[in-house]
């Protein structure tokens, strides 16, 4: 059954997008209110963005463990909300079974906030030290430097974050600004409403009327307009923070109607990497390494987009412009770009097919989602008569004179958006390559595997990353995503998306990881700076296995060479249907090392508490900290993932609320390398690393005590839930192929998702003690990455 769709307006006022996908694992739910950080008065900054994280306490009916964040954490879905300049946006995924449960916590957190002082308070400090992440933040400095060119007046140059000295809480004007701000904006008038899923349109429209009759009902308020982007001519401001990036800014003056598919449509084709076109000049002369349009502001008829250059140089800024606008006026001369057309719409198409039901409704909130050619061909040659040199905000200096290109090239069709032909040689199917039947639709997931001997060089590493860095966005825009992980000795290939195409996809990654071309191995740009608990857990995975690195008497192709000499492989494919195995097989018989089924080792118990320094250039204090389960025994990794579930809202809760350490706090069930286990994180401005530590393990020694207050019956019920979702038919095919992979890495046989099942249905309140005292103990030791050193015995250091 093909998707469905179905617009109406509620009883009470509510604008309501319905959306039946039936290959669907999850439903989602996005409501946007129309009015953000630039509807505040002047007199209280930040007032929007508070509102938003105050809602979040939760309501009249739920609050505390029963409010939205926990309940869907607890339900293993995501949430997130975001206050922009004109709207504020609240989104969740669920599985269908507790759907409309967390549809009316939204509703009832919306209806009714907690604005009690005392709960302003504690979540100003939160707020305050989000401030003092973004104040330090290198995307930030830019951001800040990029708009200074703006008329004074615009919103846009004013200061919204909020902070500790902007959101005077005990202040009565204060209070009432507040509540006047939360009754004039937050009513049915004032929102948008959308719902995606695989239930039945009545049955969305049924839950939608259900949990929205606790809104507040009212009229739309008609947004005030801005002043004009552009103010008087000012002098040079201060010069760029940061030479290796180059923002060309332009505020636009255009109609809104069509602009949605003018900017897709060009922000498209500008960033293509293919022969001939802007980005790969730019690459081969070294002048910058990516490229991208950014849409910094849009609201009524004002526009304030750039084209975004990273790797760039100071003394190369004239020269890139100057290549920049003479592509800009190649592509302008080109009569309606009819292929490109034909392309879009089916990139469009194949986007839709392989979306989340999260990623669909973020799309379908926006008010030119439909848009197409027909009002935006106009838009796009009003946008492109506007990107002129002088209309720059930043002005550039002229390039001395250089021969420009005359030749530009459109791109080529994407060679993978149109399934892949079946080979006329079927090859037999690889034994190192496990195949399971996964959910009907229309997408598929592999994992390929190589042990290495030992660890190879990182420049060999490094040139396979950027290898693929052209194969990854052609395959994306296909609908496949593609990633090279690279830690230890294992190199993994993650391949997963539009089954039609993942065969393709595979076929050109394994020709470039065999012989990568020469450009690859000369050395990129500086990858971007993380915030650090992100450079974290992209360094996590890298500290499980740590084998001795290669012998250095190798390098560049010679060293690659040897690598896949002495590799070991095998894989996972899941979903893929039985009329393209052939094709994959095909691809696979070009794999670069020797297949072997029985790569999977034995996980030994690390025994041994390691710490890890990793420098951040942020003064923030950031750890992580992994406590690894007994690796052999399903009941205790049962019991672990249930505990894992039952912690993410107390840990939260005292870490984040109650001792406000950071905003950046966290818990949960992680997998490395097929070792499971408990995984706590925590960044905050002020709190030192040890400080933090023993925070963790304060709350982990009172884990029985947590733990003996839980009555039988939530256990129960939250290990029924939880063993339910791990029935595979049900799974989104993502995290299904993670899931069997992680369990193929800890050699796990056929049977672990039905005895996975099982182990969870039989625990109770003792086993739970028991993992409780196993985590207590750390047995089988523990990791700690920071970004400082800790100073106790019985932490061994390492880097």
């Amino acid at each position: 059954m093909p998707p469905q769709q179905h617009s109406l307006t509620l009883a009470n006022g509510l604008p309501v997008q319905l959306h039946h996908v039936p290959h669907l694992k999850q439903a989602a739910a996005f409501l946007r209110v129309h009015a953000g950080s630039h509807d505040v008065p002047a007199a209280w900054p930040g007032l929007a963005h508070f509102l938003e994280h105050l809602f979040f306490l939760g309501g009249q009916r739920f609050s505390g463990d029963e409010a939205l964040m926990p309940f869907v954490q607890r339900n293993g879905g995501q949430l997130n909300a975001s206050t922009r300049e004109r709207c504020t946006d609240f989104f969740f995924e669920l599985p269908p079974a507790s759907f409309a449960a967390g549809l009316e916590r939204l509703c009832d957190m919306l209806a009714h906030p907690r604005l009690g002082a005392a709960e302003q308070l504690r979540e100003r400090e939160v707020l305050h030290a989000e401030f003092i992440a973004w104040s330090r933040d290198a995307q930030a400095r830019h951001d800040l430097w990029l708009i200074q060119p703006l008329n004074p007046a615009h919103p846009l140059r004013a200061f919204h974050a909020g902070n500790r000295y902007s959101l005077r809480v005990p202040s009565a004007a204060f209070q009432q600004a507040l509540r006047e701000f939360y009754q004039g904006h937050y009513q049915t008038g004032q929102m948008s409403l959308c719902l995606v899923g695989p239930q039945p349109l009545a049955h969305l429209q049924a839950l939608a009327e259900r949990a929205t009759t606790a809104l507040p009902p009212g009229p739309g308020q008609v947004q005030a307009p801005a002043p004009p982007l552009r103010g008087e001519l000012r002098q040079a401001g201060a010069p760029r923070p940061d030479a290796s990036r180059l923002d060309l800014l332009f505020a636009c003056q255009a109609s809104p109607r069509g602009m949605g598919w003018a900017l897709e449509f060009l922000a498209t084709w500008v960033a293509s990497g293919h022969d001939g076109g802007l980005l790969a000049e730019l690459r081969q002369r070294g002048w910058a390494q990516s490229l991208q349009l950014k849409t910094h502001y849009r609201f009524a008829d004002q526009l304030l987009l750039s084209i975004a250059l990273g790797g760039t140089r100071a003394e190369d800024e004239g020269a890139i412009a100057a290549r920049v606008f003479d592509w800009l006026q190649a592509f302008a001369a080109h009569d309606d770009w009819p292929t490109l057309r034909e392309e879009s719409a089916l990139l469009r198409e194949r986007r839709r097919q392989v979306a989340g039901a999260l990623e669909l409704a973020r799309g379908l909130i926006e008010p030119d989602a439909h848009d197409g050619p027909a009002d935006g061909l106009p838009a796009l040659r009003e946008l492109l008569a506007q990107l002129r040199p002088e209309a720059l905000l930043h002005p550039v200096a002229a390039a001395p004179d250089q021969p420009l290109n005359s030749s530009w090239r459109l791109p080529p069709r994407n060679r993978f958006l149109r399934g892949t032909r079946s080979p006329g040689h079927v090859p037999p199917w690889p034994s190192a390559l496990a195949w399971q039947a996964g959910p009907p639709g229309p997408l598929a997931g592999l994992r390929l595997r190589w042990r290495l001997a030992a660890r190879a060089p990182e420049e060999v590493t490094a040139t396979l990353q950027r290898a693929l860095a052209g194969v990854q966005a052609e395959a994306e825009q296909a609908g496949v995503k593609l990633r090279l992980h690279c830690h230890g000795r294992d190199w993994t290939l993650e391949c997963g998306g539009a089954a039609a195409a993942l065969p393709s996809v595979v076929a050109s990654a394994v020709t470039t990881l065999r012989q990568p071309p020469a450009s690859a191995w000369q050395a990129g740009s500086t990858p971007p700076v993380l915030v650090p608990i992100r450079q974290l857990l992209a360094l996590l995975a890298e500290h499980v296995d740590s084998g001795a690195r290669a012998s250095r008497s190798e390098d560049g192709p010679a060293a690659l060479a040897s690598a896949w000499a002495g590799a070991r492989w095998d894989g996972l494919v899941l979903g893929l249907a039985e009329a393209e195995r052939p094709a994959l097989a095909a691809a696979l018989q070009a794999l670069p090392g020797r297949a072997d089924a029985s790569a999977t080792r034995a996980l030994a118990s690390w025994a041994q508490w390691r710490q890890v320094q990793v420098p951040t250039p942020s003064s923030e204090h950031a750890l992580l900290l992994f406590c690894p389960a007994p690796a052999a025994d399903l009941a205790d990794e049962a019991a672990w993932r249930l505990l894992a579930q039952l912690l993410q809202a107390p840990f939260y809760q005292r870490l984040r609320v109650q001792l406000q350490l950071g905003y950046a706090v966290f818990s949960g069930w992680r997998q490395l390398a097929g070792r499971g286990g408990l995984l706590f994180g925590v960044q905050s401005p002020g709190t030192p690393v040890a400080a933090l530590l023993e925070h963790i393990e304060t709350f982990i020694a009172e884990l029985p005590a947590l733990l003996a207050e839980l009555p039988d019956i939530l256990i129960k019920t939250q290990a029924e839930d939880m063993a339910g979702r791990f029935n595979l038919h049900d799974m989104e095919l993502e995290r299904a192929t993670e899931w069997l992979w992680q369990a193929h890495l800890a050699g796990r046989g056929g049977d672990y998702p039905a005895a996975l099942q099982a182990a969870l249905q039989a625990q109770n309140g003792a086993s739970l003690q028991a993992a409780g005292r196993q985590l207590i103990d750390g047995n089988e030791g523990r990791l700690l990455l920071a970004n400082a050193r800790v100073d106790a015995p019985r932490w061994l250091s390492q880097g």
